[in-house]
């Protein structure tokens, strides 16, 4: 499982790459060549719920081989592709059938691991970070040595892990139950505009997003066999995870965000030294993974919450501080906070996992997959924004940065605010 959830989660930062390859070799203006990246986060951030969903009724493995058969055709098809609209097309394919991996991913543990599904999500949290770090990476090697189709072929691998999947899991049992069909194209409609809302600056889709919403929260009250039963929310702790994990995938995201940005501005990189830069900290990332599994099977996921509090906050204070030292120092400190992903991420799907009835667990982690890439897509565009402008006035007293660096100082200051008040705001709550 983690082996392809590393082609899923690499398959969408190697393309960020290869974009100005792809601009130059159908002759695009950046708002078309985007939608090579658009057109898949759209579709990936839709499955991960929708595959969520069917999971409390359909057979896992099933569903699984859908998604990685239509993985491998999308990727096949995108090699091929004689023009621009295939491509995107291809990506499309390819993002409705990568978002099964990731939803399945995060359901599994629970399901065939119950007493070890700490461990199990430490090593899929760590393999997410390790494919994010090195995303990057593989995609300026490919592109740079081959070409960008290249990428495509390299999705494609998946389909050899199809057979091997169909013999070792589990033959289950379709379970009673169905899928509101309109609900799930209200919520599709619904978040589809607001991506498009964060990616492309195009406001008036936010008002199509909130009709739509709208729309799935009257239906989801009127139906008999909602898309996700509204009863779901009026779970405390449910619904403190889901928040908390926003707002620390936000904050982690926009880091991811910024480092190549920071690194390429300010330290003058190509993007085959800035992934060369960030590489240590995937790797850490993915070394960490297994240990942080087993200390939340331990000592539960509010302790292992806090510590990925602390080793955030500890990160981001260092990279505010550190920023215009040199690129190794800079190497070393990003560790710190790579080292956090596979924390919160473990932390929170285990609460999620734990304060959830059996057939709520699929949805829920629809929920919480698809909230976390919303908050990852905010905190991009948001940062991104902000650092738009400049800034004169350093928010850290230790800080090294002069110029525009200090702009980035700032920003990773205003994510130690952000994450000392969603600390306190988890300690709180949890502690009542």
């Amino acid at each position: 499982m983690c082996s392809v959830l590393l082609f899923s989660v690499m398959n969408g930062t190697m393309f960020m790459i290869a974009v100005p390859d792809i601009a130059e070799a159908f002759s695009l203006l950046p708002s078309q060549v985007s939608w090579v990246v658009t057109g898949y986060i759209i579709i990936y951030a839709i499955g991960a719920l929708m595959y969520g969903k069917l999971a409390d009724i359909y057979p896992l493995r099933t569903l699984l081989t859908i998604g990685l058969s239509l993985f491998a055709a999308g990727s096949l098809f995108g090699f091929f592709a004689p023009n621009y609209i295939m491509v995107v097309l291809a990506r499309i394919i390819q993002g409705a059938g990568a978002s099964s991996i990731l939803a399945l991913a995060f359901i599994v543990p629970s399901r065939y691991f119950p007493k070890e599904q700490g461990k199990v999500l430490g090593i899929i949290s760590s393999t997410m970070a390790f494919a994010s770090g090195v995303g990057p990476v593989m995609g300026g090697f490919v592109t740079g040595a081959l070409n960008w189709q290249y990428l495509f072929l390299i999705s494609a691998l998946v389909c050899v892990t199809i057979p091997f999947f169909r013999i070792w899991m589990p033959n289950e049992e379709k379970k009673d139950g169905k899928v509101d069909i309109l609900g799930a194209i209200f919520i599709a409609i619904a978040v589809a505009s607001l991506i498009l809302t964060i990616t492309m600056f195009i406001w008036w889709y936010i008002i199509i997003s909130i009709v739509f919403l709208s729309l799935f929260i009257w239906r989801i009250f009127r139906s008999n066999n909602p898309f996700i039963n509204p009863k779901l929310f009026q779970n405390g702790a449910f619904r403190t995870t889901i928040i908390t994990s926003f707002f620390a995938i936000f904050a982690m995201f926009g880091m991811m965000f910024m480092m190549p940005l920071m690194l390429s501005e300010v330290y003058e990189l190509s993007a085959l030294f800035i992934g060369l830069t960030l590489f240590p900290g995937a790797m850490a990332a993915a070394i960490t993974g297994r240990w942080v599994g087993l200390l939340t099977d331990k000592h539960g996921g509010k302790q292992v919450a806090f510590m990925a509090f602390s080793l955030m906050v500890t990160g981001f204070l260092l990279l505010s501080t550190f920023i215009g030292s040199p690129t190794w120092v800079i190497g070393i400190v990003v560790i710190v906070v790579y080292i956090a992903f596979p924390f919160i991420q473990t932390s929170t799907a285990t609460l999620i996992s734990t304060v959830l009835s059996d057939n709520e667990i699929g949805v829920g982690m629809g929920i919480y997959n698809l909230c976390n890439f919303m908050s990852g897509a905010f905190g991009g565009a948001i940062i991104g924004k902000i650092l738009d402008y400049e800034s004169e006035i350093l928010w850290n007293p230790f800080a090294l940065a002069q110029g525009h660096e200090i702009m980035y100082s700032n920003v990773f200051m205003g994510l130690v605010g952000l994450t000392v008040v969603n600390g306190l705001f988890f300690f709180f709550v949890f502690r009542w």
